[in-house]
C-alpha cells in the first residue's frame, strides 16, 4: 500500500473520495462546453438543471447539451468505468498485467452479433441486443472449451479464449466478405472502430444496467481479487471457494464488456492502460485500485470522446484515438514500472 494523500490508515481520505466523484463530473461539464459550437459553462449547468425545473432559457443551447452532448457524456462515463473495471479484474484474475477485457473472446463474439444485425438491416436496438447475446454466447463457448480440462487451470482458460476469439473473428470476416460493399460494409467498418455518435438515452437505459450491475459486483468483492492474484496454493489456503469466485468475476466482467461493446463498438486500450495508472497512484491493493480505476476510466473516456468529435471535421473513431494516445503512454508506464 502506498502512503500518500489518497490513503490513510487503511482507508481513502475524505479528499480522495471527493476527488474520485468530482473528476468525471467536472470533466464531463467542461467537455460539454467544447464542440463545433461553444457553449458557456453557465449555460451547460442551466440546461442540465432545466431537465428538473423545466425552465429553458436558451432553447438552442439546451438542445445541444441535453439532446446531443449529455447522452454521449453519460455513455462515455458508463463505458469507460465498465471497461476499466473489467480490465483490472482480468489482470488480477489471471495475474497478467497485459490482460484486457476481451481476453476470453467476448469482444469478437459481440462484433459478430453486431455485424450480423447490420447485414440484416436491424434497428439500433436490435443490433445492440443481438451483439450482447453473441458476446455472452462467445464466453459461454470459451468456458465450455476450458471445462474439458479437469485441472481448472487459468492458462487453459486463456488458451480457450484465444481459440474462441480466432473462431469468431473468422466468422466476422466471413460476414464482412458477404456484406454489400456500397452500403453495409462501410457501416460495419465504422461500427467496429467504436463511436458514441448513436448515443441516446434509450440506448443507455438498455445497456447501462448490465454494466452497472457488473461494476457493483466487482466493487463489493474487490478484496477477493487480492487473493486470486496469489499463487494457487496461497489462494487455496485463504479458505474461499476459488472456482466459484473466479466464475463470479468472469461473469461480471463478461457482462460489462459485452454490454459496452454492444453500445458503442470496440474501444481498445482503456481496460489495459487505466488500471496501471491507478496502481501507480494507490499501489496494487484492489480495494483501492478498483474505485480509482473506475473514476479515471470514466474521465479518460470522456476526454477521448471529446477529442473524437472536435479534432477533425469528420468524427474520428474511438479506437483510433485510444491507440494513438494509449500506446505511447503505456510504453512510458512500461519503462517506469516494468509492470512488476
Amino acid at each position: 500500500m502506498k502512503n500518500n494523500c489518497l490513503i490513510k490508515k487503511g482507508h481513502f481520505t475524505p479528499l480522495a473520495v471527493i476527488m474520485m466523484f468530482a473528476l468525471p463530473v467536472i470533466t464531463g461539464l467542461i467537455c460539454m462546453c467544447v464542440g463545433r459550437m461553444e457553449v458557456p459553462l453557465s449555460d451547460v449547468i442551466k440546461s442540465i438543471a432545466a431537465l428538473f425545473t423545466g425552465q429553458k432559457n436558451n432553447i438552442q443551447n439546451y438542445s445541444i447539451i441535453v439532446n446531443l452532448r449529455l447522452p454521449r457524456i453519460l455513455m462515455a462515463i458508463i463505458v469507460g468505468a465498465g471497461l476499466t473495471c473489467a480490465g483490472n479484474t482480468f489482470q488480477s484474475l489471471f495475474s497478467n498485467p497485459l490482460a484486457t477485457p476481451d481476453i476470453l473472446g467476448v469482444t469478437s463474439g459481440t462484433c459478430v452479433g453486431a455485424i450480423l444485425a447490420i447485414i440484416l438491416s436491424c434497428s439500433i436496438l436490435e443490433t445492440q441486443l443481438t451483439a450482447l447475446v453473441f458476446g455472452l454466447a462467445s464466453v459461454a463457448f470459451t468456458i465450455r472449451i476450458a471445462g474439458q480440462n479437469k485441472s481448472g487451470s487459468m492458462v487453459y482458460l486463456v488458451l480457450a479464449g484465444v481459440i474462441a476469439s480466432s473462431l469468431f473473428n473468422a466468422i466476422g470476416s466471413l460476414f464482412k466478405y458477404t456484406a454489400d460493399p456500397q452500403d453495409k460494409l462501410p457501416e460495419i467498418t465504422y461500427w467496429l472502430m467504436g463511436s458514441f455518435t448513436s448515443a441516446t438515452y434509450h440506448k443507455i437505459l438498455i445497456g447501462s444496467p448490465f454494466i452497472l450491475t457488473g461494476i457493483v459486483i466487482i466493487y463489493l468483492l474487490r478484496w477477493r481479487l487480492n487473493i486470486l492474484a496469489l499463487s494457487e496454493d496461497e489462494a487455496k489456503a485463504s479458505g474461499i471457494d476459488l472456482k466459484k469466485t473466479r466464475r463470479i468475476f468472469i461473469l461480471a466482467s463478461t457482462i460489462i464488456t459485452a454490454s459496452a461493446v454492444s453500445m458503442c463498438g470496440q474501444v481498445g486500450w482503456i481496460g489495459l492502460l487505466i488500471p496501471h495508472c491507478a496502481r501507480m497512484l494507490v499501489g496494487s491493493n484492489n480495494r483501492y485500485v478498483v474505485p480509482v480505476s473506475i473514476s479515471l476510466g470514466a474521465s479518460f473516456m470522456i476526454l477521448i470522446d471529446t477529442l473524437s468529435r472536435t479534432l477533425s471535421v469528420i468524427e474520428l473513431p474511438l479506437s483510433v484515438l485510444t491507440a494513438i494516445i494509449g500506446a505511447p503512454v503505456f510504453i512510458s508506464l512500461l519503462n517506469r514500472s516494468n509492470l512488476r
